[in-house]
C-alpha cells in the first residue's frame, strides 16, 4: 500500500465486529489496534495493562470526577485521552492502521485515507453468537448486548466532538454483519476499501 489507510470500525455487541476488524486488518496486512493499546499506554505509563483494562471504553463517571488546569481525576478519562493520544501520534507518523471503537471515527474524521465503518447485526443473530460464546440463555444474552451497547453508546458520544455512536450518518459504511456473515462482511469491506483507496 502506498499511501495511509485507516480503517475504523465502531460495532454493536454480538454483530462480530472486533473478528471482522481482526480479519480485515490481516487481508489489508495492516495493524490492528484494539485492547492492545492498553499494553502500549501501559508500557509508557510503567503500570499494569490489568489495572487499566476496567476503564477501557468506559464512560466517565461525572458526578465523582473533576477536571482541574486541565488535569482529570477520572481513570476513565485518563485512559481514554491515553489511548487517544497514541492513535493519533501513530497517525502523525503515517502508520496505516484498522482500530476498533476509541472514538476513531470522531479523531481521524476528515483526513485523506480515512473509512469509517459500523458494524451492526439483527437481535437474533447477536443474542445466538453470545449464547454461544459466553454459554449463556437467552435472557442473558440480551441483557448482556443491552449494557454493553449502552456503555459504547455513553463512552462515543461523552468523547466524541460530533455524532452519536450507531448514526449512520456518522459512519461511510453501516454493514449487518448478520446478512453476510464474517467471511462476508470481511471481504465486501476490503472490495469497499480497495475501491475507496485507489488513485
Amino acid at each position: 500500500m502506498n499511501r495511509q489507510l485507516i480503517v475504523s470500525i465502531g460495532r454493536e455487541y454480538g454483530s462480530a465486529g472486533r473478528e471482522i476488524a481482526e480479519k480485515l486488518a490481516g487481508k489489508l496486512n495492516i495493524e490492528l489496534y484494539d485492547r492492545n493499546l492498553l499494553d502500549e499506554v501501559a508500557d509508557t505509563k510503567n503500570v499494569n495493562t490489568n489495572d487499566l483494562e476496567k476503564y477501557d471504553e468506559v464512560p466517565k463517571k461525572r458526578f465523582f470526577s473533576r477536571t482541574v488546569r486541565g488535569y482529570n481525576n477520572s481513570p476513565e478519562a485518563n485512559v481514554a485521552e491515553l489511548q487517544f493520544a497514541l492513535l493519533k501520534s501513530k497517525a502523525a507518523d503515517d502508520d496505516s492502521f484498522v482500530v476498533v471503537g476509541r472514538c476513531a471515527d470522531d479523531l481521524f474524521r476528515g483526513m485523506p485515507g480515512f473509512v469509517s465503518v459500523f458494524i451492526y447485526s439483527d437481535t437474533k443473530s447477536k443474542v445466538e453468537r453470545i449464547m454461544r460464546l459466553k454459554n449463556l440463555d437467552e435472557k442473558q444474552a440480551l441483557h448482556k448486548i443491552e449494557r454493553h451497547d449502552r456503555k459504547r453508546a455513553a463512552y462515543h458520544n461523552y468523547f466524541s466532538k460530533g455524532g452519536k455512536w450507531g448514526e449512520r450518518s456518522n459512519y461511510d459504511l453501516c454493514v449487518n454483519s448478520g446478512v453476510l456473515g464474517i467471511e462476508g462482511t470481511v471481504d465486501f469491506l476490503y472490495d469497499y476499501i480497495q475501491r475507496r483507496v485507489k488513485d
